[in-house]
């Protein structure tokens, strides 16, 4: 599985969850921070991620146009990056 973090999400993730998910990454890492929502789903499409996020965009993006990319929506309050992982 190949997990794409949002950039809401810390790049601190990818150490505590490398050993599972080894092909995990983060927006920073791919320099798309700058990006719209809209941008990185279709890049997230194109490459076949998965978007791990807490923006409810992307679960409209998925209403609206189906998948891929397929969305992993968290949704639960503020958390430490190791009560993410």
């Amino acid at each position: 599985m190949k997990l794409l973090f949002d950039q809401n999400i810390s790049h601190r993730i990818i150490k505590l969850l490398e050993a599972d998910f080894s092909a995990c990454t983060q927006i920073r890492r791919l320099k798309l921070e700058n990006k719209t929502d809209k941008e990185i789903w279709t890049f997230a499409g194109q490459n076949n991620l998965i978007v791990v996020t807490f923006d409810a965009d992307f679960y409209e993006f998925s209403n609206l146009y189906g998948h891929p990319p397929k969305i992993i929506w968290l949704r639960f309050g503020n958390n430490t990056t190791s009560g993410i992982a």
